[in-house]
């Protein structure tokens, strides 16, 4: 069963407008300090954390907001002091901040006292699939009544949110056009400068991320024989709706029986928001889950596997950069397409030869792991298609990031202590 929706979600927050109207008021008062204050939906990870160690090692005072335990210890196995987000010291930690960094939402951090803040929204990936103001999902209403007014509503709330971000990074001009429409932002707060969460993609030699890949990998799901070839498979989230390509009793035989062939491991990511079975329904040691719970932050990881299997996710553009062979699997494309929508057309990604089935999906597979010929040919694919949208590979899109917010906290001038 599907843990969200754009719907559920969107009735909460009609549900809080009185503490959001109570926050701002804290907030028109209440001077905004020195601090930073970073957050992320999915744990401590992802841009964020490639931002933070940018900002620390240039001397930024920071603070981590996370939501529980699980989180709480991961910033500090890193070192990373931390709060609880909906705590007390949340909500002022948020509240007295110079800089809010997040990656999923202004939610990252604490929602009430964003209001004042210089933020930086670092998105989670590019989109291939609609988002925002793109998307009819993100305004759908959690109630027939008055429906068409409470989608006006929760435009005008969403709009009025996004406002508030002041430099979200792109990997390239083409994405930039995407995030502009899809925030509601004016063209110089979408800068492209590369998306921080990729650095990891291009430091040091593809030997050494490789073997740190592995490690990654390995820490989360117990270790595996060091030859055997490991699949990735990383559905998307289906805005609370049942995910269409969980296998079957006979799909499992057959993914199971390519895998054996070929000495593989599937291990396989659900989505954060989502739920999926992906569990065979007889005993093997060849597929395991590898879920946000195990690994917050699977873009450290790609580097170790061999083939990278999904629908829509944006992992599909970041791929090259390894480079991986992918494979798609998108047996609701026209559905999800009608539904959500698409960034162009799904071919211009996916090319014209998605499978439809697990059954076409593990031909594909067996191809890919026993072809030199036909895993080249798919690892150019990925190639050509991330140079479309990455325009830096060169590890420094957080210093790039970085620099620009510092510029323009300068040309807004040092924060008085005691006053607005």
């Amino acid at each position: 069963m599907a843990s969200f929706s754009f719907g559920s979600g969107n009735a909460a927050k009609l549900m809080r407008a009185p503490l959001y109207a109570l926050g701002r008021l804290v907030t028109l008062i209440v001077p905004r300090g020195r601090r930073w204050v970073f957050g992320c939906g999915a744990g401590v990870g992802d841009g964020p954390l490639a931002l933070w160690r940018v900002a620390v090692a240039d001397g930024v005072d920071a603070v981590w907001l996370v939501r529980d335990a699980d989180e709480e210890r991961a910033a500090a196995a890193l070192g990373i002091p931390s709060l609880r987000r909906d705590s007390p010291r949340g909500f002022w930690a948020t509240a007295r901040a110079r800089v809010l960094v997040v990656a999923y939402g202004l939610g990252d951090v604490n929602p009430y006292a964003v209001s004042g803040a210089f933020v930086v929204q670092l998105w989670h990936g590019i989109p291939l699939k609609r988002i925002g103001l793109d998307s009819p999902e993100t305004l759908r209403s959690p109630v027939r009544v008055a429906e068409p007014l409470v989608r006006r509503l929760l435009g005008l709330l969403y709009r009025a949110s996004q406002r508030r971000i002041d430099v979200l990074p792109a990997a390239s001009h083409l994405v930039r056009g995407r995030l502009e429409s899809a925030f509601g932002l004016s063209h110089d707060r979408v800068v492209v400068t590369g998306e921080p969460r990729v650095d990891v993609l291009s430091a040091g030699t593809a030997s050494e991320r490789q073997d740190r890949a592995r490690e990654v990998i390995a820490g989360a799901v117990g270790e595996l024989p060091v030859r055997r070839r490991l699949v990735l498979y990383a559905p998307t989230w289906r805005d609370g709706a049942a995910d269409p390509a969980v296998p079957s009793a006979a799909d499992w035989v057959r993914i199971v029986g390519a895998l054996e062939r070929h000495d593989a491991t599937l291990l396989v990511r659900s989505h954060r928001l989502g739920a999926g079975e992906y569990v065979p329904p007889f005993a093997t040691d060849r597929v395991r889950p590898l879920g946000a719970d195990v690994l917050a932050d699977v873009t450290a990881a790609l580097p170790g596997f061999d083939v990278l299997v999904t629908d829509y996710s944006s992992l599909a553009y970041d791929a090259g950069l390894v480079p991986l062979p992918v494979l798609y699997l998108a047996p609701d494309e026209a559905e999800y397409a009608a539904r959500r929508g698409f960034y162009g057309r799904y071919a211009d990604v996916a090319g014209d030869d998605p499978a439809r089935s697990w059954a076409d999906l593990v031909d594909q597979l067996d191809a890919v792991l026993g072809d030199p010929a036909a895993r080249d040919a798919r690892i150019a694919r990925s190639e050509a298609l991330s140079a479309r949208v990455h325009a830096y590979r060169d590890g420094r899109n957080t210093r790039r990031l970085y620099d620009i917010v510092r510029a323009r906290l300068d040309r807004r001038g040092a924060p008085v202590e005691g006053s607005e």
